[in-house]
């Protein structure tokens, strides 16, 4: 396994960026948090902790394919420098309105602009990695990286954060103050690094010179990436499909959340649910690290099936656990399914969209999961007001089946992606 890796992180600049990329990566899981942590605390209201934090992730997923469209027409520092800056800045301008007691509105307007501007961090490291490696199989080793390194985030980020923000000793804002630090660090180490950064991709203009050109692109240029430049990224069946099923997926992992909390606390203790929510992510860097260590013989679509399928199969089996010792168990377990999901559903954007839409393509998926993510707190706290954890984990295992029913419904297009990837792609 780790020559495995060892072989990728060798490549020259490879290893520098996806560390920078990591720590950049951190605040996608503590700004959550830190809003819901302090805005309840100074404002003595989780309604309004909810409705800024909400406002964070809506703009979040709404400015991620936006930037990432830029970012593949002009280049990654040129779009993501100013924009990390703006997002920067937001961020302090909400610490200082928090601790001010300012209006509600003006901290939803800057929790906004905090999200919105910060782009997707994930898509920028994994459209790097394609500019350095080209073998397929390389490819799927980058990114079950890059997947191991989400979970390494989603675990100590929670944990930092709410240590950080419930410290006798430190402010309550001090888990914003730890993700302004590492977004800013983390951001301007990896922007930093020139010689990885992909190529731009202008546009063309009606007449056929991209922007800014005044002229015919040259033969062999990025303008011939693709036969339709202009196709929107959803227009791909393969990648739509993908995007509808990672939706119904974030609706899993945030109803899961929910039904957590609220299993942990009926059981008296409900310091165990960030226990239980860590489950999910310690199984799946275990596999993303196991599955990313060879290359696997199935085409795209059957692996993606399959995955979607076994986390279904899993989440079906939570509703049913007698404890907290058997849940954490089966959510582990579980767990195993979602970063090989997640690293093939990528895979497979990666071999439909053009060159030229790459990293937009791939700021969709965390769009899509961010706006599931929403979707799946909202149900799920319904049902847990009604039926408590057990509803709250029944809307786990329905929309675990959803995400399979995408995947059946979208199949024609997957079985396209896959031969379009052995075409493109040199082996």
């Amino acid at each position: 396994m780790s020559s495995t890796y060892g072989h990728i992180l060798r490549i020259p600049g490879a290893a520098a960026f996806s560390i920078a990329g990591l720590l950049a990566r951190f605040p996608m899981s503590m700004q959550g948090i830190s809003t819901i942590l302090a805005v309840q605390a100074l404002y003595g209201s989780y309604s309004a902790a909810g409705a800024v934090a909400a406002a964070n992730i809506v703009a979040a997923a709404l400015g991620a394919p936006a930037l990432a469209r830029l970012v593949d027409e002009r280049g990654q520092s040129k779009v993501m420098l100013p924009a990390l800056a703006a997002s920067g800045t937001a961020l302090f301008g909400l610490i200082l309105a928090t601790s001010a007691h300012a209006d509600l509105w003006l901290l939803m307007a800057l929790a906004a602009l905090a999200g919105g501007l910060s782009g997707s961090m994930g898509s920028l490291v994994r459209s790097r990695w394609t500019t350095i490696v080209t073998r397929p199989e390389d490819v799927h080793t980058a990114f079950s990286l890059e997947a191991a390194f989400d979970e390494v985030a989603l675990i100590i980020g929670p944990v930092l954060t709410t240590a950080l923000c419930t410290s006798s000793m430190l402010p309550v804002t001090s888990g914003w103050i730890a993700s302004l630090s590492l977004q800013l660090i983390g951001g301007l180490w990896f922007l930093s690094q020139r010689g990885t950064e992909p190529e731009p991709h202008p546009r063309r203009r009606r007449g056929g010179a991209p922007d800014g050109s005044p002229g015919e692109p040259q033969e062999g240029s990025a303008q011939d990436d693709d036969a339709q430049p202009h196709r929107p990224v959803l227009s791909h069946g393969a990648a739509f499909a993908v995007l509808v099923a990672f939706l119904f997926a974030g609706a899993l992992f945030g109803a899961s959340d929910v039904a957590s909390v609220a299993f942990a606390t009926e059981a008296g203790r409900k310091s165990a649910s960030g226990a239980l929510l860590a489950a999910w992510s310690i199984g799946s860097l275990m596999s993303a690290l196991i599955y990313g260590s060879r290359s696997w013989r199935w085409p795209l679509w059957k692996q993606f099936l399959a995955g979607t399928t076994a986390l279904a199969i899993g989440a079906s089996l939570l509703p049913l656990a007698p404890g907290l010792v058997v849940l954490g168990a089966l959510m582990a377990i579980t767990g195993m399914a979602i970063a090989p999901t997640i690293t093939t559903g990528n895979n497979i954007v990666q071999a439909t969209v053009a060159p030229s839409q790459l990293t937009e393509g791939l700021a969709w998926i965390s769009t899509s999961l961010n706006v599931g993510v929403s979707l799946g707190s909202l149900l799920g706290g319904r049902a847990v007001d009604i039926a408590g954890s057990r509803g709250g984990y029944l809307v786990v295992a329905v929309c675990a089946w959803f995400a399979v029913t995408a995947t059946l419904a979208g199949l024609r297009g997957l079985r396209r992606a896959h031969a379009h990837a052995h075409a493109s792609l040199p082996h």
